[in-house]
C-alpha cells in the first residue's frame, strides 16, 4: 500500500463523502474513486458503502482507518526527525491549532528570534479535531492551543484565558443582544467535531451539553456553517468578524484557556526556555472592542486558535 493512497482512504473515510475528499486532497474525482477501487483489490474486501448521498465505512474500512492514521502519523514523525538531522540545526516542531494570524503567535516568534536565535522552529498548522495539535501522535514537541481536553501525562501551562461568545447571523434575532446565556441557546444547532474527537474538547465547545449539527474541522467552516445554515458557533472573543456575522459575549460560559502543552517527562532542552517565552508574550492581552453588525452591536470574535 503507497502511503500516497492511504492518504486518499483516511480523507474519504473522514468525509464520508467522494466529492468533499477530491476537494480536500485538491484532485478530482475519479482518480481518487481508482484509487480506492485499487485499495480495495490490494485488501480482497469493500471499504465502504456507497450510496447516492455518500459513502460509509464496512468493518473493514474502520480496520484500515486506524491502522492508516498510525502509519501516516509515524510516516510523519520519521519526516520531520530525518530532515532535522539532515539539517544538522538544533530544531523545535511546535503545533499550532486553528488560525495562523494569532497575535500572540506573533509575538512570540518574534522574542524567540531575539532569545534564541540558533533554534530552527517547525510549524505544523493543524485544524479543531485534535486540539493537541499531534503531540501525542508524537508529531510536534509542544504545542500552543486551548484548553480542555484531556490531560493524561501531558504537562499544560496556561497561557492567558479568553471570554467566550456565541456567533451568530447578523440578522438573528439574537444577535443584537448585549449577553446571552447558554439556557437561551437550548433549541439550536449546534457545530460538531468528527467522531473520535476528544470528547473533553467537544463537550467544552457544545455549552457543556450533547448537541445535534454539522461536522467542522476548521475555524473557516465553523463560521460557514453559521452563516449558510444559522448554526450556532462558539468562538473567543477578540477578532473581527465578516459584517454578515455578530458575536454576543455568553455570561454563563467558562472562559477559553490558551496553553502550551508538552508531553511529561520530555527531557528535550528546547522545551523549557520555548515556554518561558510563550508565557511572557502572551502576557500582553489585545483588548476586545465592541464592533456593530446588521441591526445589533455584536463584538469581535478570535478564532478557536487565536490569541
Amino acid at each position: 500500500m503507497e502511503l500516497r493512497t492511504l492518504r486518499y482512504f483516511v480523507a474519504v473515510a473522514e468525509e464520508l463523502h467522494f466529492g468533499r475528499a477530491a476537494t480536500r486532497l485538491h484532485m478530482s474525482q475519479p482518480p481518487l474513486s481508482r484509487a480506492i477501487q485499487r485499495l480495495e483489490g490490494e485488501v480482497g474486501a469493500l471499504l465502504f458503502v456507497r450510496s447516492p448521498v455518500g459513502v460509509t465505512l464496512t468493518p473493514v474500512g474502520a480496520v484500515l482507518l486506524e491502522e492508516a492514521r498510525d502509519l501516516l502519523d509515524h510516516a510523519d514523525r520519521v519526516r520531520t526527525r530525518v530532515s532535522g538531522a539532515a539539517s544538522g540545526a538544533a530544531t523545535l516542531t511546535v503545533g499550532i491549532l486553528g488560525d495562523g494570524t494569532d497575535p500572540g503567535v506573533a509575538r512570540l516568534a518574534a522574542a524567540h528570534r531575539q532569545s534564541r536565535p540558533g533554534v530552527d522552529i517547525r510549524i505544523r498548522d493543524t485544524d479543531l479535531t485534535d486540539p493537541t495539535c499531534g503531540l501525542r501522535a508524537g508529531l510536534v514537541d509542544i504545542a500552543l492551543t486551548r484548553a480542555p481536553f484531556d490531560e493524561t501525562a501531558l504537562t499544560v501551562r496556561t497561557l492567558r484565558t479568553d471570554p467566550v461568545g456565541v456567533v451568530l447571523r447578523a440578522d438573528d434575532p439574537l444577535a443584537g443582544r448585549d449577553g446571552l446565556r447558554l439556557a437561551e441557546l437550548g433549541g439550536r444547532r449546534w457545530f460538531q467535531f468528527p467522531p473520535g474527537t476528544d470528547p473533553l474538547w467537544q463537550a467544552y465547545w457544545n455549552g457543556g451539553e450533547p448537541r445535534e449539527g454539522p461536522v467542522v474541522r476548521a475555524v473557516q467552516e465553523c463560521l460557514q456553517v453559521v452563516l449558510w445554515n444559522g448554526t450556532v458557533g462558539l468562538a473567543p472573543l477578540g477578532h473581527d468578524l465578516p459584517p454578515e456575522l455578530a458575536v454576543v459575549p455568553l455570561t454563563d460560559m467558562p472562559p477559553s484557556r490558551v496553553v502550551a502543552v508538552w508531553n511529561t517527562g520530555d527531557t528535550n532542552p528546547l522545551i523549557r526556555p520555548f515556554v518561558d517565552t510563550a508565557t511572557a508574550a502572551y502576557r500582553h492581552p489585545t483588548p476586545v472592542r465592541a464592533r456593530g453588525h446588521g441591526h445589533g452591536h455584536g463584538h469581535r470574535a478570535k478564532s478557536l486558535g487565536s490569541d
